[in-house]
């Protein structure tokens, strides 16, 4: 009896890995994915880290040009000795002029000048200089801040995507919010080079961060459902690859155009480039059994089986059937249940101190002391050996020991660069480049994580709210770093000591190597005695990374 029971019964969603296992683990069909899902990726550096390199700092000062009328035949340098103050060094100042006067030449030379005021005019740059976002809309002195609230304001944007892509996506499925999502970057990314204003640059750099963070998200989820259990660290690494890939590309473009807006149409023109993804980026099977679209499903399996040139057996394909009521949760079950609720605090910690101390040292490329473009690329070029190593540390540690020890490296190189002097900027970009190495290698170890932590039926859902823990700390990363005009060392010992704190953290969470994906938002089966494995329910039958349904199959097979 307990053989034809099983024999009847559908096959759960803890089993959706004989399919991929019959179809090929990570075949042509899961390669040309990947590569599919990697490609948008190449330009989110650009989109993150573009701005960076649009407001490098040049020299300027106040426009005096109201001294022409009586003066028109003055020096440029008799024009600024006459209408700017000096500094304590005896440069000219940059922020302040003389207040003008309604005085004759003469009397300007005889008496001097020396009420002050704030431009009121504007500012002058280097005629040479290449029109840049700084030069173009005046973001120095008390505008200066408006570039770090600008980049705060793109963060706010990866958070909105977060909260808005990582529902729909559970809801409508991965595909069409991935589409959604690279249509929004194409249009927006590109509009940005056409912009008259600062604050119309800022709202689309705002939906900019929507559209990154619902492809980052997406693609996440595409690329780890569709995959075997063991390739799922090196697909989603893979992709990762990509980002450190685009980091060095950035270098590239920023360093031979200057001028902004050819630069941002360089950055995400080629988006366009991608139009056929509609018909060819496939849904998610899994996502699609669970909302009970079970022939669509097998469409898919079948398709991806021929591409690797395999076969799923029939018997297997018929028991894939729909359930009385498709699987669904909500927001509110990671909350709710217990074990779910510990898993999501603790990661959403874990993406917050990833998120804090890579954009901490992301960001701050311009200060460390050396070309920031040769920085760019050292920045870019070890994240490649980062995402590497990934592979192999989740292999041979673990995700958990993994995660809390990348984390907490990351923190103490900040810390110890709080301690280096200023005079000292090898030994500071040395240490920097190396803390770079360990939050990258974390923050992809966490993107792994959180994949392998939730259920199919809201896993969207978990990253999304990890993605929004990050995004909190991303808005937060561009504001901390104005704390430097108090000293220059409370931004890096906020950056230091998050991680510590976040890496202590993930040693409570469980282990998930080796382990199928949980499809369930019920809590893990315990294992069971061999006595009493053969009477087990057909659900939940995968608890602790021992897959108790073939235990179970072989229980009736020698019955």
């Amino acid at each position: 009896m307990p053989k034809c029971n099983l024999a009847r019964e559908t096959v759960p969603m803890a089993e959706f890995g004989d399919f991929i296992n019959a179809l090929g683990g990570f075949g042509l069909y899961q390669k040309l994915l990947v590569l599919l899902l990697s490609l948008p990726l190449l330009l989110n550096p650009f989109q993150m880290l573009g701005q960076v390199f649009m407001v490098v700092d040049v020299p300027h000062h106040c426009d005096t040009s109201w001294i022409r009328s009586v003066g028109p035949n003055l020096t440029e340098e008799e024009q600024l000795n006459l209408t700017l103050p000096r500094a304590a060094d005896g440069q000219y100042e940059q922020c302040s002029m003389y207040s003008p006067v309604d005085w004759d030449l003469a009397s300007i030379a005889a008496y001097g000048l020396n009420a002050t005021e704030k431009c009121s005019s504007g500012w002058v740059y280097p005629s040479a200089q290449p029109p840049s976002l700084l030069t173009e809309f005046d973001l120095v002195c008390d505008r200066k801040n408006l570039n770090d609230i600008s980049l705060s304001v793109f963060m706010v944007g990866l958070l909105l995507g977060a909260m808005i892509f990582g529902p729909l996506s559970d809801r409508f499925g991965r595909r069409p919010i991935f589409l959604i999502s690279l249509l929004l970057q194409c249009l927006f990314s590109v509009g940005i080079a056409f912009v008259p204003h600062f604050y119309v640059y800022m709202a689309f750099r705002c939906v900019v961060g929507v559209s990154v963070s619902g492809i980052l998200m997406t693609s996440l989820a595409l690329g780890t459902e569709w995959v075997g259990v063991s390739s799922r660290p090196k697909t989603v690494l893979i992709c990762h690859c990509f980002v450190a890939i685009g980091q060095v590309i950035l270098a590239g473009l920023s360093y031979g155009i200057r001028n902004w807006r050819l630069l941002e149409i360089a950055g995400s023109a080629p988006l366009f480039g991608l139009f056929f993804y509609f018909w060819v980026l496939p849904e998610s099977a899994r996502w699609l059994v669970t909302k009970g679209r079970i022939e669509e499903a097998k469409a898919a399996l079948q398709k991806a089986a021929s591409i690797n040139k395999r076969t799923i057996p029939p018997e297997l394909l018929e028991q894939l059937k729909p359930e009385a009521q498709p699987k669904s949760a909500s927001f509110l079950d990671l909350f709710r249940k217990k074990h779910l609720r510990k898993k999501t605090l603790i990661m959403s910690c874990a993406w917050f101190a990833d998120s804090i101390v890579y954009y901490g040292l992301s960001l701050n490329v311009t200060s460390f002391g050396l070309d920031i473009y040769l920085t760019q690329i050292a920045f870019g070029v070890v994240e490649l050996p980062a995402r590497f190593c990934c592979i192999y540390l989740l292999q041979w540690f673990g995700r958990k020991k993994t995660q809390a020890v990348l984390l907490l490296l990351s923190g103490l190189l900040c810390l110890v660069i709080t301690g280096i002097p200023e005079d000292q900027p090898v030994a500071i970009t040395v240490l920097a480049i190396i803390g770079k190495f360990t939050a990258t290698a974390s923050f992809s170890t966490s993107y792994i994580y959180a994949a392998e932590l939730f259920p199919t039926v809201i896993r969207q859902t978990g990253v999304g709210l990890c993605s929004m823990a990050a995004r909190v700390a991303g808005i937060m990363a561009p504001l901390i770093r104005l704390l430097g005009q108090y000293h220059r060392a409370i931004p890096m010992a906020i950056f230091g000591s998050v991680p510590v704190v976040g890496g202590l953290l993930c040693f409570l969470l469980p282990e998930t190597r080796d382990t199928d994906l949980v499809d369930t938002t019920e809590p893990p089966a315990p294992q069971e005695s061999s006595s009493r494995r053969e009477i087990l329910p057909k659900r939940d039958t995968t608890g602790d990374g021992v897959d108790l349904e073939k235990d179970i199959r072989k229980g009736s097979a020698s019955q």
